[in-house]
């Protein structure tokens, strides 16, 4: 699941010279050495900008006491973040043709997502969602313009659901309105409504026609996603851990939290890279639950950095909140990370009870570390960390019976 600079093979559509407009068809299922091109990394990069700053809101509304509001406005907030990116994603794995104008309008997506994230602090403290819907209709509408492209460039079925697609995303631009037209207590029906409209688009758009995503290629780029969402989490809890040093020389109490936090998230990495996810991507319904499923690992890893800001900020007295509230900030999104990666990932290649207690076993022992105080975070990232060992170790026995049984059978 990682990149290769061995270029990808040249699509159907990109045999002609590379600085002329290309129609935009679809590229093949089985394509060999298909890697992540540096534009969507550098697609990937500028969405977590929007992803740290929605972070940043849900600290400073956890911090001071505000959880429910924060966690509200996170969750709508991130639904569109993730969306976009999504759509992005599994459009691209079937139809980057890589010319100027697929390249230009991908850049203006960038752009929105951009605007997207000079909004969020205006959502989050006034409730005004009106910059974040313009930059999610930059976003959209861009996404339109590919789908028109493949429309003029397609037939049939495909035609019909690039179309499909296309009036969708339109339809549910309007849809979404109600986040500024509406009064605040009506607007997370609006957004549970018009979330659930949206993921019903590609159900709908593809219900004759497959769009041929690459498999490999999918997997990676959301491996990828993943450990930049990570790394934007380790590098939150690394300015939050400096700047209570330098303001209030509390290393002592710093330590247990930023030693617990890199277990976390070391732990984390481990967990969703042990498995070669790919191979169980092999049709639509899979594909769906799998993509669809990312929305609470994306949004439980990123919490996890706004949670051990939290966490320094309760343990240097800058947050209004308990201890116990400042644990939960970070031991209930692991767990809720843990949880999810077992149920889209390793629940698929476990063998064995014994395999697959060991990620909720280990979720259910970390929520239980939020009640032992100061010391919360760091048993919550030891567990974690005995729990890939305890994987790894499984893991390795299995094998090695597997070995000897081997050599043990008889010839044929």
């Amino acid at each position: 699941m990682t990149s290769s600079s061995t270029p990808a093979p040249a699509s159907q559509g990109a045999q002609k010279s590379r600085g002329t407009l290309r129609r935009l068809t679809a590229r093949g299922r089985d394509e060999a050495h298909r890697v992540s091109s540096p534009l969507e990394l550098f697609f990937d990069l500028c969405f977590v900008v929007a992803i740290a700053q929605a972070g940043v809101q849900l600290v400073h509304a956890v911090a001071e006491g505000h959880a429910g509001n924060g966690i509200l406005n996170y969750a709508m907030v991130f639904f569109a973040i993730w969306w976009a990116w999504m759509n992005f994603t599994w459009f691209a794995s079937a139809y980057d043709n890589d010319d100027p104008l697929y390249r230009v309008v991908t850049l203006v997506q960038i752009a929105g997502v951009l605007v997207l994230a000079a909004g969020v602090s205006r959502a989050f403290e006034e409730h005004d969602f009106l910059v974040v819907w313009l930059g999610y209709v930059i976003m959209r509408l861009a996404m339109v313009t590919q789908w028109l492209r493949v429309a003029r460039s397609a037939e049939g079925a495909e035609r019909t659901a690039a179309l499909r697609y296309a009036c969708g995303v339109l339809l549910c631009l309007v849809g979404w309105l109600g986040l500024i037209l509406l009064p605040g207590p009506a607007r997370p029906w609006v957004f549970l409504v018009m979330a659930i409209v949206e993921l019903c688009v590609p159900v709908y758009a593809e219900r004759n026609h497959e769009t041929s995503w690459h498999a490999h290629h999918i997997a990676e780029r959301y491996g990828l996603f993943t450990i930049i969402v990570l790394g934007e989490t380790i590098a939150a809890a690394t300015v939050a851990v400096k700047s209570a040093v330098d303001e209030h020389d509390a290393l002592g109490e710093l330590l247990p939290i930023a030693a617990g936090g890199l277990l976390i998230v070391f732990s984390a990495w481990w967990i969703y890279f042990v498995v070669p996810i790919h191979g169980h991507l092999a049709s639509n319904r899979q594909a769906f639950l799998w993509g669809y499923g990312h929305y609470l690992i994306f949004a439980s890893a990123a919490a996890i950095g706004a949670g051990l800001e939290v966490a320094v900020e309760q343990a240097v007295g800058k947050a209004h909140i308990s201890t116990l509230s400042a644990s939960a900030a970070v031991t209930l999104p692991t767990a809720l990370y843990l949880l999810t990666v077992w149920a889209l990932h390793s629940r698929h290649f476990k063998v064995g009870i014994s395999q697959q207690l060991i990620l909720p076993v280990t979720a259910l022992l970390v929520v239980c570390c939020t009640f032992l105080g100061e010391w919360a975070v760091l048993a919550a990232g030891l567990v974690s960390a005995a729990a890939v060992a305890v994987g790894v170790t499984l893991t390795a026995h299995m094998v090695d019976r597997e070995r000897r049984a081997s050599a043990t059978a008889p010839a044929a």
